[in-house]
């Protein structure tokens, strides 16, 4: 893969490998806004790569050294991402200017950034995340156009598609104020998987917003319906399916 040097000043040194990836889209109304805006030493953010729509890859800081994408950041019980992980922007409008899906040579593009650095890492596949899943009180990138069943057939992260109980027997979605078990299991197991929720209280903002997170990663189909911020059997089951298939995973 043809790699375009664009360095960044935008980084510091590591205290640990990297054993993460994080995508982002950049949210701007062009990629040489995005590449600009990573090369000025003002704007204090960078990431180790950018993907165009085209396919073409900008490196702009090295691997080994940490760049600063991820900001305020949570997962499975670690803050402070950039520290352990690489960050990969990939050129889309976004929310704000017009998002859009990415194109089929911009995804090849990822799919072989993936295919390298995890030669040189060890990255497992369940932690490669969405800006969204590390900060979803603030980011909706690389949000729910991002094809990220097709990334998982090309081997890298996470995609199930479980079998589903006999419709009627799992009850009706669980939403806003809500409370009980069946929430208390929901927010345990969000937690679990590496959300920053604690088990406990009511379906309360910050339950929505982190099922509209795991929604745009692995239900894309439920944002901008009646379903976005709520917990239906699907989502359900999809999220224990997924903590089973890690758990078997660790084994």
């Amino acid at each position: 893969m043809s790699l375009i040097e664009l360095p960044s000043p935008n980084f510091n040194e590591r205290k640990a490998p990297p054993d993460m990836v994080v995508l982002h889209y950049t949210g701007m109304r062009s990629g040489r806004a995005a590449l600009e805006r990573m090369c000025d030493p003002a704007a204090q953010v960078s990431a180790h790569y950018c993907v165009d729509e085209d396919g073409s890859v900008y490196r702009l800081v090295p691997e080994e050294r940490r760049a600063w994408h991820a900001g305020v950041s949570f997962w499975k019980g670690e803050t402070g991402l950039n520290d352990v992980s690489i960050g990969i922007e990939i050129v889309n409008p976004g929310h704000e200017f017009g998002y859009r899906d990415f194109p089929a040579p911009q995804i090849d593009a990822v799919i072989g950034l993936l295919d390298a650095m995890r030669g040189r890492w060890d990255i497992p596949d369940h932690r490669i995340l969405g800006h969204s899943d590390i900060a979803p009180e603030r980011k909706e990138d690389p949000g729910e156009r991002f094809p990220w069943k097709t990334l998982a057939e090309h081997g890298h992260g996470l995609w199930v598609t479980p079998d589903m109980p006999p419709e009627g027997t799992m009850g009706p979605p669980l939403g806003p104020q809500d409370t009980g078990l069946g929430v208390f299991s929901l927010q345990a197991a969000l937690g679990k998987l590496g959300y920053n929720i604690l088990a406990g209280g009511p379906y309360d903002a910050e339950t929505s917003t982190i099922v509209t997170a795991f929604q745009r990663h692995w239900l894309p189909d439920q944002v901008g319906t009646e379903l976005e911020g709520l917990a239906d059997a699907r989502l359900r089951v999809t999220l224990m399916a997924l903590l089973r298939h890690i758990s078997l995973m660790e084994a």
